[in-house]
């Protein structure tokens, strides 16, 4: 079930072309995870432990969306999950099979769009990415779809770009600088310069899609660097910036 719209076949492709790549370039930061289970968020690398998103995990079915090489699903495993990963990019599946049988966890994947996923109602304790599908997918088709397959209770979390950060890059650029140049209201499908389609919504916008799709809002994470090593093969003037605004946001909120 992957999707006929230009902006999923487009990410399709184009995640195909460029996982090699984005494995290897983030494997210092995400791969350690999946042999010891301790997990961390975006691209500050901030504990689970610390910012304690998705909680005790023991025996909960848990959907991973956008899950690349499935690093955090085999952590989840290691701390008694169930998980399940699903990814629009085949070759991203490649990794995630190749991590299984590098660590001997064994959990189903499934290639789908966020925005059609293949699961009954009501299937998962927890759906969560952390810069996953929900940087990409239509934000009005991927939420309802990950309330629809939540249990009542059930936990929606996911980390992605925040809004601010989002319009403080001017056209052509790579990173953000000191002003807002950018069409806060507009955000939804935003084509970037690496060929990529990527999706957020003004601050407001989510929470009214939160509840429209019956989920409650629990709580808006905007993770800082963190002084010490994490993140130090990042760029310094992007931790100078973060240290600053919100260059990332996660969001926590319940199936009511």
């Amino acid at each position: 079930m992957i999707g006929n719209d230009t902006h999923v076949r487009n990410n399709r492709t184009r995640w195909n072309e460029i996982s090699d790549d984005y494995q290897r370039f983030n494997a210092p930061q995400i791969r350690e995870q999946a042999f010891t289970g301790d997990i961390t968020w975006g691209v500050w690398g901030i504990p689970e432990s610390r910012l304690n998103i998705l909680g005790h995990v023991v025996g909960l079915d848990v959907l991973e969306m956008g899950c690349g090489g499935s690093q955090w699903s085999t952590a989840l495993a290691r701390r008694g999950a169930r998980p399940v990963g699903l990814d629009l990019s085949e070759r991203q599946l490649h990794h995630s099979r190749t991590l299984q049988r590098e660590t001997g966890l064994d959990f189903p994947l499934v290639q789908a769009s966020a925005e059609d996923v293949p699961f009954a109602n009501g299937t998962f304790d927890i759906v969560f990415a952390d810069h996953g599908a929900f940087s990409f997918a239509d934000p009005y088709r991927a939420i309802p779809e990950a309330a629809r397959i939540l249990r009542p209770g059930g936990l929606l979390a996911f980390g992605h770009v925040s809004p601010i950060y989002e319009i403080s890059i001017a056209d052509g650029a790579e990173a953000a600088g000191d002003r807002l140049v950018g069409d806060y209201f507009g955000l939804r499908l935003i084509s970037d310069t690496d060929g990529l389609v990527s999706a957020n919504l003004p601050y407001g916008a989510w929470i009214r899609l939160f509840r429209d799709s019956g989920l409650l809002v629990e709580d808006l994470v905007e993770p800082q660097p963190e002084s010490g090593p994490g993140g130090s093969h990042r760029d310094s003037a992007e931790e100078a910036w973060a240290r600053r605004w919100p260059s990332e946001c996660i969001w926590k909120v319940r199936r009511a």
